[in-house]
C-alpha cells in the first residue's frame, strides 16, 4: 500500500480493461463545493450540476477544497506518469451541492435543504450515488434514529438511492460514528488500521443495537484534486474513504444499472475482506472493488 493515489491502492486496472468506467452514473456530493479542475474535463465534462446553498453564489467553485479532492476521488479523469488514475470512476459524473462553509463547517439547514434538492430533482440528473463526507456528532443520544438528518438521509435510501456516509474521525472510542452516518440503512465507511487510521468513528450505535461502520477502505494520504491551478493535494480521513466506496458503487452500477440500493449493501457486504479487527471497527471487512464486480 505503498502509492496512495486511488488507482494502484485498488487495482482497477482490470475492471478498467473490460470498459467499466462509472460511465452514466451521477454521484451528488455534498460538500464544500467544487472546482473545475482540468480533470474534471478528461474525457468530457463531469461536473453535471452545481448548487450553493449558502450564498447561492454561482460556481462551480469551491472555497475550501475538501469538495473538490472528494469529488476527484470518485470521478477524476486524470493519470499520474505510471498511468494510475486518480478516480475511483473516471467515466461517472458529479452533482455538487454546496451545503458546507469555507471553513469546512455546516448548518444543519444547509444539509437538509440539499437533501431536499436530492429528494426533488435525481431523475432528471441520472443521481444513483449520495457521497456524504461528513458528519456531525450525535446530540439524540437516546434515540439517535429520530435526528433529523438520520431521517432525511433515510428518506433518501428509501427512494431507492445508494446513500454513502462517512464515520467521522472522532475514534477510536466505541459509540463515536458521527451523525447521519448512524443510519442503520445507509451505507457507513469507517478505515482501518491497515489503511492507516486510527481516528475512525466506531459503533456501536448508542441506544440501539445496529452496527456501525458497515466497511472499511483506504483514508490515508489519498491524492486527488485540490481547489486551484492543475494541483493534486494528499489528504487522510474517513472523509477520504467515502468517496472510494463511492466511486466503486458508481463501477458496479455502471456495468449492473438494474441493481438497488439493497443489492449493492449485500454486494459490498459478501465482498468485503475481513482485516480480523473487531465488528465495531470493521464493520464487514475492507472494501474489494474486483469483488464486488465479480471479476
Amino acid at each position: 500500500m505503498g502509492m496512495t493515489n486511488v488507482g494502484n491502492l485498488l487495482e482497477l486496472r482490470r475492471i478498467y480493461s473490460r470498459g467499466i468506467t462509472g460511465k452514466g452514473i451521477t454521484t451528488a456530493v455534498l460538500d464544500t463545493g467544487i472546482y473545475a479542475h482540468p480533470d474534471f474535463f478528461i474525457p468530457r465534462n463531469k461536473i453535471v450540476y452545481f448548487q450553493d446553498f449558502i450564498r447561492n453564489r454561482k460556481g462551480p467553485f469551491d472555497d475550501n477544497g475538501h469538495g473538490t479532492h472528494v469529488s476527484g476521488i470518485i470521478a477524476s479523469g486524470g493519470r499520474l506518469g505510471d498511468g494510475s488514475g486518480i478516480g475511483v470512476a473516471p467515466e461517472s459524473g458529479i452533482v455538487m451541492l454546496k451545503v458546507l462553509e469555507k471553513d469546512g463547517s455546516g448548518k444543519i439547514k444547509n444539509m437538509l435543504k440539499g437533501m431536499e434538492w436530492i429528494l426533488l430533482n435525481h431523475e432528471k440528473y441520472g443521481i444513483r450515488i449520495v457521497n456524504i463526507s461528513v458528519g456531525m456528532p450525535v446530540k439524540n443520544i437516546e434515540n439517535p434514529e429520530e435526528e433529523e438528518l438520520v431521517k432525511k438521509v433515510e428518506q433518501l435510501w428509501n427512494t431507492g438511492l445508494v446513500v454513502v456516509v462517512a464515520a467521522g474521525n472522532d475514534g477510536p472510542a466505541p459509540y463515536t460514528i458521527t451523525s447521519p452516518g448512524t443510519s442503520r440503512k445507509v451505507i457507513t465507511v469507517g478505515t482501518g488500521k491497515e489503511a492507516g487510521g486510527d481516528y475512525s468513528g466506531q459503533g456501536p450505535v448508542p441506544g440501539t443495537c445496529v452496527c456501525k461502520p458497515d466497511i472499511i477502505a483506504p483514508a490515508i494520504n489519498i491524492l486527488s484534486c485540490d481547489n486551484h491551478g492543475k494541483n493534486y493535494k494528499r489528504r487522510s480521513g474517513t472523509s477520504m474513504a467515502t468517496p472510494i466506496v463511492s466511486g466503486t458503487v458508481a463501477l458496479l452500477l455502471s456495468n449492473e444499472p438494474w441493481l438497488s440500493n439493497r443489492d449493492v449493501k449485500i454486494r459490498l457486504m459478501q465482498s468485503a475482506l475481513d482485516c480480523g479487527m473487531a465488528k465495531s471497527r470493521q464493520g464487514w471487512g475492507l472494501l474489494n472493488p474486483e469483488g464486488i464486480l465479480r471479476i
